[in-house]
């Protein structure tokens, strides 16, 4: 009966996923460029709010993992300042973050605990309020470490880093409705699927509704994510676990077509916004190199190796990457030496390094504003690999074009909140904010 119920839901979830991809292909968005292309409510101007995701710090004030609020209206008496905390208690590793597709909820997880906490951010952007915890991932879906919130109409799909059996690269995606019931799951593929094989690893996921396409890509296990960094780097048979793969999902049938070849473990996705291109770019975070993932003349998706990152030699383990609103440029940032990177991306298959900055003494997440004049970054990779605690920040830096000005920096050791890792915009209830029928 309970397959059944399954097969039901998931042959109505098609139906409701056709119908939305009808009638989002060629829209143009607006907002971060890595937000789910089915999300309403769309930032149009200047952002009012950046939601912090913070790993909580024992010793250090609560000592537990929040979503800190940032006002970052530069004509509010409060610009560049912390405006409020919402403390979830207990420290599990808070990693990423995901809009619903409404925009009214904030779903963010953690890896070590497998909790998710959903934040109402819809009533009152610079107070979001803990409305919902979701703590029965393992039992409802047998995966760990969620990663991924990316929204569908009407429901989120999840990415996960392992299974609960091994905590293992073998994972899956989950899909759970926008009240936060679980609805379907979908495994990786293990094994020959097309003219690729399957390593099983997940990581990021991104959807190009025009094309019908999904695309996830690969890390490593929670076995490997929550060691400490240095011991894992100098265990050979661990360095052997990570993915090497990105597969191509038919989005209406949540059915897995083609595996990629993209070796070093490619991590965060972005499809490029523009209208008419076909196109996908990430980067492997132990190759450091960028890989294009595009349709061929007959419609094929293949994937190829296009740029180089810094010096992989020096594995400066790319982690983040934002690509701007048309598509012409990528930021990236790499952790281990700290810079953020300008690649000038007028020709996908032959991107070009353009600037390069040193903006912290290790950098993670990078977000730029869809203008692309404002680039914001955090510091925090993991508890177990960030390469020192005096160093834990949100920057904001204006880009003119030619070089980014550092405008202000939050030191969140100093505030005593923890260690910033992920970062969602909000416009706040005003003009900046324009309704989109889904």
């Amino acid at each position: 009966m309970l397959n059944m119920l399954r097969r039901i839901a998931a042959a109505v979830f098609c139906v409701f996923c056709a119908l939305a991809l009808l009638a989002l292909a060629g829209r143009a968005r607006a907002d971060e460029t890595c937000n789910s292309p089915f999300m309403a409510n769309l930032i149009k101007g200047q952002e009012s709010y950046v939601h912090v995701w913070t790993v909580g710090v024992a010793g250090m004030g609560d000592g537990a993992d929040k979503l800190v609020t940032v006002d970052v209206d530069p004509a509010s008496a409060s610009y560049g300042k912390v405006i409020g905390t919402v403390s979830v208690g207990g420290r599990g590793e808070a990693d990423h973050m995901g809009f619903t597709d409404d925009r009214k909820y904030l779903w963010a997880g953690r890896l070590d605990d497998n909790k998710i906490f959903i934040f109402d951010v819809g009533s009152d952007p610079a107070r979001p309020r803990l409305v919902k915890t979701i703590s029965d991932l393992v039992q409802r879906t047998g995966l760990v470490g969620p990663h991924t919130f990316y929204a569908l109409p009407g429901r989120m799909v999840l990415g996960f880093l392992s299974n609960s059996k091994d905590q293992g690269g073998a994972t899956g995606l989950a899909v759970y409705n926008n009240k936060g019931d679980f609805v379907a799951r979908y495994d990786i593929p293990v094994g020959k699927v097309g003219t690729g094989t399957g390593d099983g690893y997940g990581y990021d996921v991104a959807i190009n509704p025009a094309k019908n396409a999904m695309l996830t890509s690969s890390f490593t296990g929670q076995k490997n994510y929550m060691r400490d960094l240095g011991a894992l780097i100098k265990d050979p048979e661990a360095m052997k676990h990570f993915g090497n793969t990105m597969v191509v999902w038919d989005l209406k049938s949540m059915r897995p077509i083609k595996v990629l070849a993209t070796p070093g473990a490619p991590l965060e996705i972005r499809w490029s916004l523009r209208e008419g291109d076909n196109w996908a770019i990430t980067a492997s975070a132990l190759g450091s190199r960028l890989w294009l993932v595009q349709q061929d003349g007959a419609g094929q998706w293949q994937a190829q190796s296009v740029a180089t990152i810094g010096d992989p030699a020096k594995t400066p383990l790319p982690v983040d990457i934002s690509i701007a609103a048309d598509g012409r440029h990528l930021w990236v940032n790499t952790f281990m030496d700290g810079k953020t990177h300008l690649f000038d991306l007028s020709n996908p298959r032959a991107p070009v390094q353009v600037y390069e900055k040193t903006t912290g003494k290790h950098v993670n997440m990078v977000s730029q504003s869809w203008d692309g004049k404002r680039v914001y970054i955090t510091t925090s990779l993991l508890s177990n690999w960030d390469l020192g605690n005096d160093d834990q920040f949100l920057k904001l830096y204006h880009w003119d074009g030619k070089d980014l000005k550092e405008q202000w920096k939050i030191d969140f050791y100093k505030e005593k909140l923890g260690r910033p890792h992920h970062m969602k915009f909000s416009a706040g209830n005003r003009d900046e904010q324009s309704a989109v029928a889904p």
